[in-house]
């Protein structure tokens, strides 16, 4: 009777998040395939490449999948009717207000999901109608939170403040995290990294092996003048680091930054000048393996983990 199976209609509460770059087609229709719910990351395609994506998607799974979408993406009207139009029934909405687009997805029969990182803001989508929100801590990779709340504080906190359902997301990567983030009070899980780095994910070889030998603290938030990232150590991070640091205005970190930064990095595998973006659970990771693998493999660990914990229950 889980609640984030209930509501996307499928086997396991864990949903692969849409990131930039990683998540096409093939991605999310093989985790939807090995009953998860995949997405489709729409913040680093084109209007027409989405369509294309969501043509293919269907045509690869006849499970539920869903598309992720930026809010702050500069042709949001027209990525929303691709949507619509498309017949996609589940929507996660990010970096923005989801007051703004949740009625109408919503009249258009789409669950709409928010992330967020905050009670604040997980209170206001809840008030804006959003069906479930996702809880995304410090440890994430990608764009994240100003309030740097770790996933183990956060959930706790989100879910005394909220009533629909709680994914967590943030440094988890195992049925172990899984676990634990479930006992915290989350309905189910979203996984980025572990799913970035699987042979489905559509980033570049480069950029997966990079990340295969990355050890603990080897990624940093930065960019936090413009919109925190947690990004992998390089040559184009020291050059922010150290522009922070003799505190460069906006201005200046824009020009560092430039455009198609992590394009270059995730997709092209520049590994130097890129912006190689992947969470702090990256350097637990150390093979690519297929997206069946890795569900089997959460799963089975979640159960030996929950059966180990029921034998401690009695302290």
């Amino acid at each position: 009777m889980n609640r984030i199976c209930n509501l996307f209609k499928i086997k396991y509460p864990i949903i692969q998040g849409g990131m930039v770059w990683c998540s096409g087609w093939r991605l999310a229709a093989a985790v939807s395939n090995n009953g998860g719910l995949g997405l489709i990351g729409a913040g680093s395609m084109h209007p027409e490449t989405l369509q294309e994506h969501i043509n293919k998607c269907k045509s690869a799974t006849d499970k539920p999948f869903g598309v992720n979408i930026p809010l702050l993406y500069p042709e949001i009207e027209k990525i929303v009717d691709i949507v619509i139009n498309s017949g996609v029934k589940i929507v996660f909405t990010s970096a923005g207000n989801p007051k703004t687009w949740t009625e109408k997805l919503h009249n258009n029969g789409i669950t709409v999901v928010h992330v967020v990182s905050s009670s604040k803001f997980a209170i206001k989508s809840e008030e804006a109608g959003v069906d479930a929100i996702v809880a995304e801590g410090f440890e994430a990779g990608g764009h994240n939170g100003r309030e740097e709340t770790t996933t183990m504080c956060l959930i706790p906190q989100i879910k005394k403040c909220v009533s629909i359902p709680v994914i967590a997301a943030g440094g988890i990567a195992s049925g172990e995290s899984m676990l634990a983030a479930m006992a915290l009070g989350a309905d189910g899980v979203q996984m980025g990294t572990r799913f970035a780095l699987t042979e489905e994910s559509s980033a570049d070889f480069t950029f997966k092996d990079r990340c295969l030998r990355l050890n603990e603290g080897d990624t940093q938030l930065v960019l936090k003048k413009i919109t925190p990232v947690r990004v992998i150590k390089n040559e184009f991070y020291q050059k922010i680091a150290e522009a922070e640091d003799r505190g460069a205005t906006v201005d200046e970190l824009r020009e560092i930054l430039g455009k198609g930064r992590s394009k270059k990095g995730i997709f092209e595998g520049d590994i130097y000048e890129g912006e190689l973006e992947i969470g702090q659970i990256a350097s637990t990771i150390h093979e690519i393996k297929s997206v069946g693998e890795v569900i089997q493999e959460i799963v089975n660990d979640y159960n030996s983990e929950l059966d180990r914990m029921k034998k401690l229950s009695r302290l």
